[in-house]
């Protein structure tokens, strides 16, 4: 028999929620249309050390990429074209519950598979061992791309990482250095600590780059909308002053909640596919170590559910303070343990109070803010950390939004409610 959940007595709640009304938030819109023109157009300038015969490994990694499968299958088409044997791996770390068919299943999520890429996607946790750089850190490889290509390209999104700031965040060489790693290489590496990532991302980059035939990778950057807007080949010699350049291109371009400081954020969605951590702190403004100093600063976080996409991997649900009962519900524990085990987080995978209703969520979530009234709470609520072009939020903090000039109404001051429709459906946009 299903267990019952008590509903909350009333005397906890406040009886009032204040208004919301549905804005448009204005974000950078630079966009690559045309994503395999792009890539072509971006592998032009080292075709010349693809030769015919050639075996070339293509890394794909675990993070929702805006069309990912696009410039994978553009680079495995114009490898082809030029006589190569292309085959992809995937490069995650311990992701997918740190199995190969996990991983292989978390590549179809994204349209990923052998059949759609038009090439064998060879997923294994076998690594080798590269050898070690300072203090004896060793470097790992994944084996079916060090002992079964004679050319490695790795592909990512350059972007701020969630856990450290450095010259070097996320990018090429952070696939190369944890991601190429699998679950032995990314566990090795975590433990050292994130106060070393700035230096040891860059260090195992070069020892690897030194024993593995990496010649150059393509680096990606997303706009404000989580869309593809840049794609770039950068030479291995490169890596590390070109990502210095392409994250604060990257850092300009994301996404950022229209304030500072608001009383509740609502998140309808948190995932790998959206950050490493879930819901990306440089937006939440809390990490593993809590209240990021630089904000924003907000007193209650509601997580809804988790995307379909980090298939049960609940990393960073711990950061929230209340979360629905069906996105506990949907943690996948061994997933979401094991990546907790190689980043060295428990924080992350904690739960926070589990509630049954959207509203029952919401007003706990004020009542647990300090210096604030039911009516007036500043409340946000977006679909997920990746996507803030449409946002919900309420008479208090709207009059300070719209003052930003990057904001607008589309649906005037209503009474707040969670139902089953789409509330982030663009109303200028008719439904199919």
């Amino acid at each position: 028999m299903a267990a019952m959940h008590a509903p909350l007595l009333p005397e906890f709640l406040p009886r009032t929620l204040p208004r919301w009304a549905l804005v448009r938030h204005r974000l950078d819109t630079a966009e690559v249309t045309d994503v395999r023109a792009a890539v072509r157009l971006a592998l032009e300038p080292v075709m010349d050390t693809v030769t015919p015969g050639m075996r070339v490994c293509i890394t794909a990694g675990s993070r929702g990429i805006d069309r990912i499968d696009e410039v994978l299958r553009a680079i495995v088409e114009r490898m082809v074209d030029a006589g190569a044997a292309p085959f992809i791996v995937p490069a995650m770390g311990s992701h997918g519950g740190a199995t190969a068919e996990g991983q292989l299943a978390l590549l179809a999520h994204f349209g990923i598979t052998a059949a759609s890429m038009g090439c064998e996607i060879r997923s294994s946790m076998e690594t080798v061992h590269l050898g070690e750089v300072e203090d004896g850190v060793p470097v790992y490889l994944d084996r079916n791309a060090y002992e079964g290509s004679d050319l490695i390209i790795p592909v990512n999104r350059v972007k701020p990482h969630t856990d450290f700031t450095g010259p070097t965040e996320s990018g090429l060489q952070k696939m190369i250095a944890i991601g190429l790693g699998k679950q032995k290489g990314a566990d090795t590496f975590h433990r050292q600590g994130y106060d070393r990532f700035p230096v040891l991302i860059p260090a195992v980059t070069r020892h690897t780059v030194a024993h593995a035939p990496i010649r150059f990778g393509i680096a990606l950057v997303e706009n404000g909308h989580a869309r593809l807007a840049y794609v770039e080949t950068v030479q291995a010699g490169q890596l590390e002053a070109r990502e210095r350049e392409l994250l604060d291109l990257a850092r300009a371009s994301m996404g950022r909640l229209p304030l500072d400081r608001f009383d509740v954020l609502v998140v309808d969605e948190i995932g790998k596919d959206v950050s490493g951590v879930g819901w990306d702190p440089n937006v939440i403004g809390r990490g593993h170590h809590g209240q990021r100093p630089e904000g924003p600063f907000i007193q209650r976080l509601v997580v809804r559910g988790l995307t379909e996409a980090t298939e049960g991997n609940a990393n960073g649900i711990g950061f929230g303070d209340v979360a629905l009962r069906r996105a506990v519900d949907a943690v996948d524990q061994r997933k979401t343990h094991m990546n907790t085990v190689t980043a060295k987080t428990p924080e992350g995978s904690r739960i926070p109070m589990t509630i049954d209703t959207d509203r029952e969520a919401l007003a706990l979530a004020i009542a647990m803010c300090v210096r604030v009234e039911p009516e007036t709470a500043r409340v946000l609520r977006i679909r997920s950390t990746k996507h803030q072009d449409l946002l919900w939020v309420s008479e208090a903090a709207l009059t300070d939004v719209l003052a930003t000039g990057r904001c607008e109404v589309v649906l005037p001051l209503r009474d707040i409610e969670f139902d089953a429709d789409d509330m982030f459906a663009d109303p200028e946009i008719p439904a199919a």
